[in-house]
């Protein structure tokens, strides 16, 4: 996900359908967050279901960012052509029915079919969600990202938390993710039925909806931006990323089949990991006006190193769950001022500096699962824990690039 851009003011008052469609598009982002979590939490009965090795799961896993990244760049063409809100009405319901296919097949090339389309569908839904949070947060004119990354991480809590009651009631897959996608692809189509308001306060469903932010940012990106002072930002956000891959991929799988964990126990890793996340992005704000950027950043990446190193060493379930429950708390504080920071390196083109920063979440989750499955191959789970835990610490160094600029001192006579 992408934080804020750069906001322009909006005139008033605030138009009622602004609301709706704020409102709306929290929704959309939340029934991501639950469908991400269920996928995710599951990952360990997906392997049982399909008998997957633990060589060839890293494959399947890599996958799907890899194809994220494609549906990506595939939805800036349709949204050209229908607009953003019009493929968000129809990739978010077909996400839903990809989960539910990954649950109801029984052989690998059918896994392989329904994950395909769950990354591909996945990437053009991150990217007209996003499109659209642009677009909301130009008319607001002023920042609301934060509040749909939250619903996201309120969307993971809860997907997580249904993941454990279908482990701990022994429903399956099929009826665990085949309820799930009957269930969430209908909130999906009628949340996208809401209107969204066009730049006037109208509902529309074409092109315009995105306001001129999006396009402004293409042509800033074209224009002015460079690539070399955002490469360090660009590091340590696929830092941070292949962290949170590492979390999201392998953190029930550690549960049990190295701390020998109940499989409803084990949803708990991931559960403790997004309550983490979301209450860290309700206080980070607060943290960082207090203590300033460099120091939340680099806390926040000496936490997250501790907490892959308390997980690696955990001698039980409960301390792998609270190990990824510290690790949520620093990777929290480093990916938003990721994009504060490039937004303050070029203040005038700040939606460009965070487009280009956000191609390295994919960048993140592509590296990150195979990283990890490629080390607990060769040697154990533990010792694959370490890898992400050294490039979390390689952020150390980078902490003093969130430093704001220094205000130049007023002429004198």
């Amino acid at each position: 996900m992408s934080a804020a851009p750069s906001v322009q003011p909006v005139p008033s008052p605030m138009a009622p359908g602004l609301r709706v469609g704020r409102a709306a598009l929290a929704v959309s982002f939340l029934l991501q967050g639950t469908t991400f979590a269920l996928l995710v939490t599951c990952i360990p009965e997906i392997q049982h279901r399909y008998g997957l090795s633990d060589g060839l799961l890293p494959v399947f896993l890599a996958a799907v960012p890899i194809l994220a990244g494609v549906g990506s760049i595939l939805s800036e063409q349709l949204v050209k052509r229908t607009g953003a809100r019009a493929v968000l009405r129809v990739v978010q319901p077909a996400v839903c029915l990809s989960l539910a296919g990954a649950g109801l097949g029984g052989s690998l090339w059918q896994l392989a079919l329904a994950l395909g389309a769950f990354g591909l569908l996945v990437g053009a839904l991150d990217a007209s969600m996003n499109m659209l949070g642009v677009g909301l947060q130009h008319r607001y004119g002023r920042s609301i990202m934060i509040g749909f990354h939250a619903a996201f991480s309120l969307g993971g809590i809860l997907g997580a938390g249904i993941a454990g009651l279908g482990s701990h009631y022994d429903l399956g897959l099929p009826v665990l993710f085949g309820t799930a996608g009957a269930v969430i692809a209908p909130l999906a189509v009628l949340t996208g039925t809401l209107p969204q308001p066009s730049a006037g306060g109208t509902p529309t469903a074409g092109p315009a909806e995105l306001g001129d932010a999006v396009r402004e940012a293409a042509e800033a990106a074209a224009r002015s931006i460079p690539w070399r002072p955002l490469l360090p930002l660009c590091l340590a956000m696929a830092c941070a990323y292949i962290a949170d891959a590492s979390v999201s991929n392998y953190s029930v799988k550690y549960l049990t089949d190295v701390l020998g964990s109940r499989e409803d126990l084990a949803k708990l890793s991931y559960l403790g990991y997004m309550v983490a996340m979301l209450l860290g992005r309700a206080l980070g704000d607060r943290a960082v006006q207090r203590f300033g950027a460099v120091a939340v950043v680099r806390g926040g990446a000496a936490l997250a190193a501790l907490g892959f190193g308390l997980a690696a060493v955990a001698p039980a379930a409960w301390a792998g769950i609270a190990s990824f429950t510290v690790l949520g708390f620093g990777i929290c504080a480093v990916i938003p001022q990721v994009f504060a920071a490039g937004g303050r390196l070029f203040p005038a083109d700040s939606d460009a500096a965070v487009a280009r920063l956000n191609l390295f979440n994919y960048v993140g989750f592509l590296i990150g699962s195979p990283l990890v499955g490629a080390v607990a191959d060769a040697s154990s789970y533990r010792w694959s824990l370490l890898a992400p835990m050294l490039l979390v610490l390689a952020v150390l160094p980078l902490a003093e690039r969130f430093a704001p600029a220094p205000v130049a001192a007023p002429a004198t006579a």
